[in-house]
């Protein structure tokens, strides 16, 4: 799962967060799906910040395989998943080694919906992201920054009823961008998550509030304008946090219509 992330590094694929609104229709009430994120005020690039070109990177190389009987029919299935493919001991990605992992231990929580405001119940969601130094345990990083022998950095989870998720994990650190001087990719979570169809998957990147890294960073200012890169960014939320343990931070995901949260490779 963290092959995407490691390409950031390395410049063969960066992943984009931009495209545009899910079927260009508009909900008559979006509100109730996407309420504003008081964590992430507007926040304008710093002058000087150069724009993201990593999408036609990311186009597909070979034909797009043809859906029988047309292109509706994929409407008709969706993914399933239950309790026997995901252990709830995927969620904390701080007990899958005998040790402890480094790093700030954070609650990473909130709620999958469809465009009504609906939860999105019993679905996967799959977290990826970098250790405490900013380095992926992927083979493709072989940046200097150390690994962390007790974090793989990977987790998944489902939904319960109320389409709620819930992460115990490590904040991760920056990393530099490869070929640009002294530029630096904020820290981030990157996240897959199901919906009802397969054509709601999503896969997105979260961000930190207050984070000083946020205006210089090219991906998360081509997700959009103000609002929509607001909601690529949590909020802090001291109800989440573990009493001399962790920080909390609440991050609702709307998977489609005109408030849906920005998908890397569009839609």
């Amino acid at each position: 799962m963290a092959s995407e992330s490691v390409r950031e590094q390395t410049g063969r694929a960066a992943p984009g967060l931009q495209g545009t609104d899910r079927d260009g229709s508009r909900d008559s009430a979006p509100g109730r799906a996407a309420p504003e994120n008081p964590a992430a005020p507007g926040i304008s690039a710093a002058p000087g910040t150069p724009p993201y070109t990593g999408d036609p990177l990311r186009l597909p190389r070979r034909p797009l395989v043809p859906v029988a009987p047309g292109p509706e029919a994929v409407e008709l299935t969706g993914p399933v998943f239950g309790p026997a493919d995901v252990d709830p001991l995927d969620a904390d990605l701080t007990r899958q080694h005998p040790g402890d992992p480094l790093g700030e231990r954070i609650t990473v929580a909130g709620r999958i919906l469809d465009r009504r405001g609906r939860p999105v119940r019993g679905q996967l969601v799959e977290l990826w992201q970098a250790n405490a130094a900013g380095r992926y345990a992927n083979r493709l990083d072989q940046r200097s920054a150390p690994l962390d022998p007790n974090f793989t950095g990977a987790g998944r989870c489902l939904t319960d009823d109320e389409g709620r998720y819930h992460f115990t994990t490590i904040r991760p650190g920056a990393y530099p961008w490869p070929g640009r001087h002294n530029a630096w990719r904020p820290a981030h979570l990157h996240f897959s998550f199901f919906g009802t169809a397969f054509t709601q998957r999503l896969v997105t990147q979260m961000y930190f509030p207050g984070d000083p890294l946020l205006p210089y960073d090219s991906i998360w200012h081509s997700a959009g304008d103000e609002a929509t890169r607001a909601r690529l960014v949590a909020a802090y939320d001291p109800a989440l946090s573990v009493s001399g343990s962790s920080l909390g931070y609440r991050w609702d995901v709307v998977l489609d219509g005109p408030a849906a949260t920005w998908a890397e490779e569009g839609r």
